[in-house]
């Protein structure tokens, strides 16, 4: 009886250990500046106190805008809970398409541009669509999809970040 106590002990403390090692070097999300359809500016530090899907798209990608309305609807459905969503424009996309994409779908959530291209580098230069990046309440990067997401699994992990905060 002793061993298994001790062989139990050895092994909660190694899950505790680990637990807090991987959970103190997940990577904080790039400092950034959004900017926005309307002219202005959101940043990465605003993400603190809110669950945040950061996805990367284009208006020329079919997955990208396949995806959208499920990205919709997952804002509806946890945006009162502390959810938000910043979509950000590729570079290549044209602000015209973005603008009008925007508008007739009626996206709820904070829309950007990378005119630049910065933001797809500091978020890990990205390169293809859809890229999207979940960020906890702390600001540190949880989980990236590259693709469309699993939205059952992303709903999961959102409830389970939103309980945390």
């Amino acid at each position: 009886m002793p061993r298994k106590f001790l062989l139990a002990s050895i092994v909660a403390a190694c899950a505790t250990v680990t637990g807090a090692y991987l959970w103190k070097n997940t990577p904080l999300a790039p400092a950034s500046t959004f900017v926005l359809l309307d002219g202005s500016l959101k940043s990465s530090a605003d993400f603190i106190g809110k669950v945040t899907l950061v996805n990367f798209w284009a208006t020329s990608c079919t997955t990208c805008v396949a995806e959208m309305p499920q990205m919709v609807s997952t804002f509806h459905q946890y945006q009162a809970k502390g959810f938000r969503t910043v979509a950000v424009a590729m570079q290549y996309d044209p602000p015209a398409y973005v603008l009008n994409f925007a508008q007739t779908r009626k996206l709820p959530f904070d829309v950007a541009i990378d005119n630049t291209g910065s933001l797809a580098r500091a978020w890990g230069d990205v390169q293809l669509t859809p890229t999207s990046y979940l960020v906890n309440t702390r600001g540190q990067i949880v989980k990236r999809y590259v693709g469309q997401p699993d939205f059952a699994e992303l709903h999961t992990l959102i409830e389970k970040l939103l309980r945390e905060s």
